[in-house]
Order: structure tokens, then C-alpha cells, then sequence
């Protein structure tokens, strides 16, 4: 994705598809975006989502961050959590500027060092414990907490990862999680379409979530306990399934975990 293809995303992200605004002052749902490198799919729905106001952060579910080589059987391996995104764009810069130009990688990696530090690991997430050293990530603010009301993933094993991992967590918090698999090819031009359908999605969700908590008051339904929420809870899947109709090219699943 070229650099200007992904500034003018971020304008057009301020707007969802369904011609609805977010509101600037209104209610928000905290929303995370994961993926299996945290690079590609998961920050242009970062982005997008991020541009849009609301609170976002993003996760990869792979045991290392992996990006093309110069051949299939050579990528680029990186940890997560240790790794920036401008020292890969540096290091690859260096390595073949030429090829990962042609390729995507460093505008990729463009977009994301002007998003947030690095890729994190899902997996490696505490979930609960305060993100105050991310204050400067796009998106950070009303994510301090740790903790999200929506999970977007971007492929059926990253929501596979998402849903074990949190069945073996043992549900610390007793806090409903709504998990969302929006299938996406992992290419930037089906990135770039998916990232625009998340954003629409975000905006079906919050709508609902904000008339239910003009309902329920803000301090019951903001304490995001099971028992103020389950109206919302209730209504999602129906919201997913009219969302689905307008992106039939965006296979979805959802479940309703537990932090």
C-alpha cells in the first residue's frame, strides 16, 4: 500500500460505508484487531479504526512475526514485543530497498511505524494490566485500562488462537469479550477492502452499544459486567448478520468469550 494510498484510508476511514458518522463526543467501544504478524491486516483495521476515534489496539497470534523474502522459502523473521517496526523497515530498506518497495514491505512498514511501535503477541497480552506506556500509539486513548469490548480477527486460526487462549485463561475478570473472525486475504489490496468493512462493522456495533447504554445508564453498562450488557450481547449476532449482507465478501464468525 503506498503511503498516500494509506493517508487518504485514514480520511476516508472518518466515514463508515453505511454513510454513518461517528460521533466525536459520544460512546465509544474499545476494540482490538488481530491478525498473525500484526502487520498487515490487523493495522490497516488499526488505522482505520483509529482515524475513526475509537479505541483500538492490535495483536498478532504467530509464534514469530514473518514478512516475504526474496523467495517463499526465506522470509524475514522477527520477535514479537522486541522488534520495531521502523528497525524492519531499516534493516530491509538496507537488505533490498528495490524488491520490498516493489513488494509492499516498507510502505507497509511506513504505515505501521506511524501507528505504533512494534508488533505485539496476543498471547503474551495481560489482559487488565494498564497501557500507559502506549499512550503515544494511535488509537490509545480509552484503551488504558487493558482491557476491550470487541475482538476482530482477520483469519479463521488467528480466531481459533484468540478463542483457546482465552478458554485457558480461566476468565480472571468475568468480563464478556465478543470475538469476531472477519476472514481477510493476507494482501494489501484485500487488506485495504477489509479494513474499510471493520470500520463498518465498528460503527453497526457501536451504534447499538451506545442505545443500550442511554438505556441501562452509563455507569451499569461501562462497568461491562455480563448482567448490564446482555441486551447488547444479545443483539450482536443479528447486527453481524446485516453487516454480512452488505459485505458478502468478508466471511464472518463470532462467538462470546470471557476475559
Amino acid at each position: 500500500m503506498a503511503r498516500t494510498q494509506a493517508s487518504i484510508g485514514a480520511v476516508e476511514a472518518q466515514i463508515a460505508s453505511n454513510g454513518e458518522r461517528v460521533d466525536p463526543d459520544g460512546f465509544r467501544l474499545r476494540f482490538c484487531t488481530v491478525c498473525a504478524s500484526n502487520n498487515n491486516r490487523s493495522m490497516e483495521a488499526h488505522l482505520r479504526l483509529a482515524a475513526a476515534q475509537y479505541p483500538v489496539i492490535s495483536f498478532g497470534t504467530g509464534s514469530l512475526v514473518r514478512l516475504p523474502g526474496a523467495s517463499i522459502t526465506t522470509p524475514n523473521v522477527y520477535q514479537f514485543n522486541k522488534t520495531s517496526y521502523d528497525s524492519m523497515y531499516k534493516e530491509l530498506e538496507a537488505k533490498d530497498a528495490r524488491l520490498y518497495r516493489a513488494n509492499g514491505i516498507l510502505n507497509m512498514l511506513d504505515r505501521n511505524r506511524n501507528v505504533k511501535w512494534g508488533p505485539e503477541r496476543w498471547q503474551d497480552w495481560q489482559v487488565g494490566l494498564p497501557r500507559l506506556d502506549h499512550a503515544k500509539e494511535q488509537g490509545s486513548e480509552g484503551t488504558e485500562g487493558g482491557v476491550a469490548d470487541i475482538v476482530i480477527t482477520c483469519e479463521e486460526r488467528c480466531w481459533d488462537a484468540v478463542v483457546d487462549d482465552l478458554l485457558s485463561r480461566g476468565s480472571p475478570l468475568n468480563r464478556p469479550v465478543h470475538i469476531i473472525n472477519v476472514d481477510i486475504k493476507d494482501n494489501h489490496e484485500e487488506a485495504l477492502v477489509g479494513g474499510r468493512g471493520i470500520l463498518d462493522l465498528a460503527d453497526s456495533l457501536n451504534k447499538a452499544a451506545a442505545e443500550e447504554r442511554d438505556l441501562k445508564g452509563a455507569a451499569a453498562f461501562d462497568s461491562g459486567n455480563a448482567s448490564s450488557r446482555a441486551s447488547f450481547d444479545e443483539k450482536v449476532p443479528e447486527i453481524i448478520g446485516e453487516w454480512q449482507e452488505r459485505w458478502p465478501n468478508l466471511p464472518a464468525v463470532w462467538t462470546l468469550a470471557w476475559f
